[in-house]
């Protein structure tokens, strides 16, 4: 096995604090979890920042407990290469999804993703991640788990119809407001502001005794954002971002309504 040698392009080495997970996922193959230990093992043998996301952190920062297939490991996109090749030489079958964002390691029927972005292009892992992150319990291993603030956002376009990841969102600002730095999800959210507020809604409908959880100071910044944008015209150019939160259910709007696709164009409102 080859380990990386750390130096200046590892994330900068810091304490990370230690948490009790609240709860963890079952899973639905009890065999997977001789898998994983192992998996988890020689992921850390390599050297490699990663980190656990998904129903685990979800688990961890919440106390929910529901069923779980795989893993969620992610890492960064220059990494994504190490990890899966390490794995390859290690005689695991490896596949690549996706290289814009997802890579697999599978043993039999067994597997956990590599994800080192968001789908849509919006989410790419960097140091921030590991600056932020907690170790947990996992197996009997202590590994790292993505950090609250990151967790939201890697949760927060995945709005499909089959799979719609908002309440995960509203748990994690109830069990973890205190814990989420808002400025830099204000910040990761900035270019996408309005799915942000959509979410904090979302959260203040649902849980009416707890709106104050979320910071008063970034409720005025997004409604002010809110006001001023509804005081402008329509834009000219028609584009449909719904394909950024599933590209299915929102197929139509660009193959026969006229909306640009995410980067791409479209017709004139007005031509």
């Amino acid at each position: 096995m080859v380990r990386w040698r750390r130096g200046s392009l590892r994330p900068q080495e810091a304490p990370i604090q230690v948490i009790q997970a609240a709860a963890a996922p079952h899973l639905t193959n009890p065999e997977a979890e001789a898998f994983y230990v192992t998996a988890l093992g020689q992921m850390s043998e390599m050297g490699l920042p990663f980190l656990l996301a998904g129903t685990y952190a979800v688990s961890a920062y919440t106390g929910i407990v529901r069923d779980t297939k795989d893993l969620d490991v992610f890492c960064k996109a220059g990494d994504y290469p190490r990890i899966l090749s390490n794995f390859q030489d290690l005689g695991y079958a490896v596949t690549i999804e996706d290289e814009r964002w997802l890579g697999k390691v599978h043993k039999g029927e067994l597997f956990f993703d590599v994800i080192f972005a968001s789908s849509n292009g919006t989410m790419p892992v960097n140091d921030a991640w590991f600056e932020d992150a907690r170790q947990v319990d996992v197996f009997g291993s202590t590994v790292r788990i993505v950090g609250p603030t990151e967790l939201i956002w890697s949760k927060a376009f995945i709005q499909l119809r089959h799979r719609y990841d908002g309440a995960d969102v509203a748990h994690v600002i109830l069990k973890q407001n205190e814990a989420i730095d808002w400025h830099r999800l204000l910040n990761y959210m900035e270019l996408h502001w309005e799915v942000l507020l959509t979410h904090l809604i979302n959260f203040r409908w649902i849980y009416p005794t707890e709106r104050d959880r979320i910071p008063r100071w970034l409720m005025d910044e997004l409604l002010d954002r809110l006001r001023h944008q509804m005081s402008l015209p329509p834009p000219d150019m028609k584009v449909c971002r719904g394909r950024m939160l599933s590209r299915v259910d929102y197929a139509i709007a660009v193959e026969k309504w006229g909306f640009a696709d995410v980067g791409g164009e479209g017709e004139w409102r007005n031509g």
